[in-house]
Formats: C-alpha cells, sequence, structure tokens
C-alpha cells in the first residue's frame, strides 16, 4: 500500500515543470497534532517548499501552512531536512498559477535585491519602551534605538542567536546582527508608515 507521501508527490513530469524559487519569508505551519510553530521558506514552488524550522513532523503527515506574501497553503510532508522538512503543496490549477505569479514577484524582489534598509529612513520612536518575544514564549523588556519599515535596532540584555525568529511588540522578524548593547532586528515584511505610527507613536528622531 502506497503511502500518503508517495499519494501526494508530484511526478517527475511535473516536479520539471515547478521552477523552485529561493526565497526568505517567514510564516506558521500546524501539524496534525494542531501544534503551531514559526518557520522559514528555504526555496518554494508552486508544487513543493522546503522549510526551516525547530520541530519537524514526520513524512506523510499533512500540514497547513501560513506564509507570508503567499498566504494559506496546505500539502504533506515528503522528507524531512537537518534543520526543518519538505512537503508538497495540494492546490488547484487556478491556486498554483497564483502562486507561480506570486513566487515570480518574490524572485524579482530578491534579485534586484531591493536596498530596503537604505531606503527607509530610521525613526525614533516617541515611546521606545517595547518588548520582545522568542518563538517558545519568552519575552523581555527592551528599548528601541530606531527603527524603519524594514528593521529595528534595540538595547537589551540578552542576545537571541542571529537568525532566531522574534517578535518585536506585535510585528514579527529574525535577529540579523548583534551589537554591543543590544540587537538588530529585520521585519518578516515591510511594515507600512501607519502600522509604525501605531505600534512605537514613531516620530521623527
Amino acid at each position: 500500500m502506497r503511502s500518503a507521501a508517495v499519494d501526494h508527490a508530484p511526478s517527475q513530469a511535473e516536479r520539471r515543470n515547478f521552477q523552485r524559487v529561493r526565497v526568505k519569508i517567514y510564516g506558521r505551519f500546524m501539524l496534525e497534532d494542531r501544534t503551531e510553530h514559526p518557520c522559514q521558506v528555504v526555496d518554494m514552488s508552486p508544487g513543493n517548499v522546503a522549510l526551516r524550522t525547530e520541530r519537524a513532523g514526520l513524512a506523510g503527515e499533512k500540514v497547513i501552512a501560513y506564509i507570508d506574501h503567499i498566504g494559506r497553503i496546505e500539502g504533506v510532508i515528503t522528507r524531512t531536512l537537518q534543520d526543518g522538512f519538505a512537503m508538497t503543496v495540494i492546490a488547484s490549477d487556478r491556486k498554483r498559477d497564483k502562486l507561480a505569479a506570486q513566487l515570480t514577484w518574490l524572485a524579482n524582489k530578491h534579485e534586484l535585491d531591493l536596498p530596503e534598509d537604505r531606503r527607509h529612513e530610521r525613526v525614533a520612536p516617541r515611546n521606545p519602551t517595547s518588548v520582545l518575544q522568542l518563538a517558545d514564549g519568552r519575552q523581555y523588556q527592551c528599548r528601541i534605538i530606531d527603527l524603519s519599515l524594514s528593521g529595528a535596532a534595540i538595547e537589551i540584555d540578552v542576545k537571541p542567536a542571529i537568525g532566531v525568529q522574534v517578535t518585536l511588540g506585535t510585528m514579527r522578524g529574525q535577529i540579523v546582527r548583534h551589537f554591543e548593547d543590544g540587537v538588530a532586528i529585520e521585519f518578516a515584511v515591510v511594515q507600512r508608515p501607519e502600522t509604525l505610527d501605531t505600534e512605537f507613536s514613531s516620530s521623527r528622531g
């Protein structure tokens, strides 16, 4: 009897038609036991996705994921990786076409390497006090030194490892740099100015 992983795996012809795109986008996924976990997309096509995560399910297990810029996807784990797992994407032809368009946009954005940190002016928040939360739920008080639409520099007593996913206030991101008194965070998605105004009551520094 063939396993679910094999049943849902794309054929060789389908694999050739799916162009994998290397992207760095974030999200969350839910396993069959209904536990939710953060993840980072390593590469993705309209038919497959490889996720970097601290928790990997079992081959054949169904997964529901919510990916930034992409939205909700469903699939089945085909294999576990050293730092995550790979899964098929179960979707209608219309959904696959939409995924292909989204991935083309993301690939072009990454290829252009838009200088978001340089393009977005850094501002000093009127209220610099915030909370940094790690993926395991631990929370730490911090002080925002400055922030832009794409990231923030914060003063904090702890220094999570570079690449660790965190939440600053309500905005998700990852640690990208350490400095003497704190860390720099890159947001998972570029924020809207009004979001920063609401979240941090930011003003020109």
